[in-house]
């Protein structure tokens, strides 16, 4: 065998560097991985803060007599409350409290949150991430007689 012949075969059977090699071959999809968890956690986090926000405005508005006085009753339970959700900047919130279009019986509540300031969006760049506008209706049934 000759002195190149040699030196491959050495090669080939040298295993101290393989280690570093798995390393580098896997840590960006374990990046993806973890990182796409923690972004998905902190969304999913904003999400379900937004769909609580159009319940509980919901609620409030249930005590309103007319649709004049639920939107207000909505639009201030929201203006009051949303700094104590997490992941939730009460500025790039909009409310659009509005009877039901199908059935005069219930009052909808319908809360989007501009999450383009979420720590997300600049994570991980291959990345998929969601829609950067996150939307939730609720509904109530109109009390009274």
């Amino acid at each position: 065998m000759d002195w190149f012949g040699s030196r491959v075969l050495h090669f080939a059977r040298d295993r101290a560097a393989s280690s570093a090699v798995e390393f580098a071959l896997l840590m960006p999809v374990y990046l993806m991985l973890v990182l796409g968890a923690l972004a998905y956690g902190i969304y999913f986090g904003a999400t379900h803060s937004v769909q609580q926000l159009a319940a509980d405005a919901a609620r409030a508005a249930v005590a309103g007599l007319g649709a004049e006085e639920r939107a207000m009753l909505a639009d201030g339970f929201v203006a009051t409350n949303a700094r104590s959700y997490l992941w939730l900047d009460p500025d790039r919130l909009e409310v659009v409290p509005e009877p039901s279009p199908f059935d005069p019986g219930q009052y909808h509540v319908t809360v989007r949150y501009d999450a383009s300031a979420l720590p997300i969006w600049n994570i991980y760049p291959p990345l998929p991430l969601p829609s950067s506008t996150i939307a939730h209706r609720s509904t109530i049934r109109n009390g009274g007689l």
